[in-house]
């Protein structure tokens, strides 16, 4: 089950996803995007991913399909940074794992 939730402010669309983007839960994001966008500016368009507990691989290409059209993500957990950082070619996070003796610390340089 999955929660969608929009944030329309004037510089930015927002949608807060809650729960998990799996299978059929996909399609009903894309069509809440769409009837929220339709006949309007274009603004920027967010997801807010920090409340969705899994994504499988539709979830995962939908996401990189926004990523494709200019949007942007929000991110919490290790898990789902991990996945955005995927999905944008983002450095992965490292979510505070400890370092290894001869890797850099990039926050001590």
């Amino acid at each position: 089950m999955l929660r969608i939730t929009v944030h329309d402010r004037p510089e930015s669309l927002t949608f807060q996803l809650e729960g998990r983007l799996a299978g059929p839960s996909v399609g009903e994001v894309e069509a809440c995007r769409q009837h929220t966008l339709s006949g309007r500016r274009r603004p920027a368009v967010r997801f807010d991913l920090a409340g969705v507990t899994f994504i499988d691989k539709a979830g995962k290409a939908y996401l990189a399909a926004m990523h494709r059209l200019g949007a942007e993500f929000v991110a919490a957990d290790c898990l789902t940074r991990a996945i955005v950082a995927e999905i944008t070619e983002a450095p992965m996070p490292d979510c505070g794992r400890p370092k290894h003796e001869g890797e850099s610390h990039p926050e001590l340089n």
